[in-house]
């Protein structure tokens, strides 16, 4: 059995995004997530849930005598913030919800995907820097890693457009279940925006000494990379296989096919209590001049 024949052959299903959840943290880069969030919602007619979460350790450094005035000032900033989004008129024609709510980041977010179904997060993040306290510098991987639906994460070199261009995709794929999970979204999202589909494989071991023995490995994996493609898919992919480190392979491919969305597919934390695996899913998010759709394998059930 080779690499790629642990998933299906045949149709490539459409996703369709009905219920898309927006977590913000009024910063610039959610303002950039923002964007995105709209255009997507407006191209598959979705509501939109915007959400922001006041963490419950925000008020740790606040004297006692202070904290119920705080307490009420950072509401009413929050309250402000999101009427100044309703006004604004950038969600005009869209179907939404705006949330408040005060929490652990993670847990409040899954409480909203539950109750209202939603099957698309957004949110942007600002890399590791920044102050803690706000919900989307060191938390966006705890998020996409926990996150039950796919997540389109906005890093900081993200340039803010007007509109949502689809018209490159890349998808990366080690061929491990985590990442297979994450093909039926490239490949319908190539197919419903009339997207270019580069499908790369990063081969983390050295490169063979011997060029006719490079040549093998790499029609081995091109192979793997042809069996992914679905029978009914309406164009020929382009299949790249490079040796190197993933992240930064991925990121210099992107670069040269000038890619307007990265899909892979992360790895779950199987048990939520355990530190999170090593951030590598994150930085290439945070250096990524494009956003980056995660897709969560399934969680592998305990014997």
């Amino acid at each position: 059995m080779s690499a790629a024949q642990s998933i299906e052959p045949g149709t490539a299903p459409r996703i369709n995004f009905r219920n898309i959840l927006l977590a913000t943290d009024f910063s610039p880069a959610s303002e950039t997530a923002l964007v995105y969030a709209t255009a997507i919602a407006r191209r598959y007619d979705a509501k939109m849930y915007v959400a922001h979460v006041i963490k419950s350790d925000a008020y740790q450094l606040v004297p006692a005598e202070a904290m119920s005035a705080t307490q009420q000032q950072t509401w009413r900033y929050a309250e402000q913030q999101m009427t100044d989004l309703l006004i604004s008129g950038r969600l005009r024609g869209i179907q939404h919800q705006v949330l408040l709510k005060q929490g652990e980041v993670w847990e409040v977010l899954e409480q909203v995907v539950q109750a209202h179904d939603v099957n698309l997060v957004v949110l942007g993040t600002r890399g590791r820097t920044g102050l803690r306290k706000l919900i989307l510098g060191s938390t966006a991987e705890e998020v996409f890693r926990l996150s039950p639906v796919p997540m389109l994460t906005v890093g900081p070199k993200v340039v803010k457009d007007t509109e949502l261009r689809l018209g490159n995709i890349l998808y990366a794929t080690n061929f491990r279940p985590n990442s297979l999970a994450a093909a039926p979204y490239a490949f319908s999202l190539a197919r419903e925006n009339g997207a270019r589909l580069t499908m790369l494989h990063v081969v983390t071991e050295a490169a063979p000494a011997l060029a006719e023995e490079m040549q093998r490995v790499t029609d081995h994996y091109l192979d793997c990379l042809q069996e992914i493609v679905p029978g009914d898919f309406p164009q020929d992919p382009e299949l790249v296989v490079k040796f190197g480190a993933p992240a930064e392979t991925i990121l210099k491919v992107a670069e040269e096919k000038n890619a307007d969305l990265i899909v892979i597919g992360v790895r779950p934390v199987e048990d939520e209590k355990e530190q999170l695996p090593p951030p590598k899913a994150y930085r290439l998010v945070c250096s990524s001049r494009c956003p980056v759709l995660t897709v969560r394998g399934k969680i592998r059930k305990q014997q």
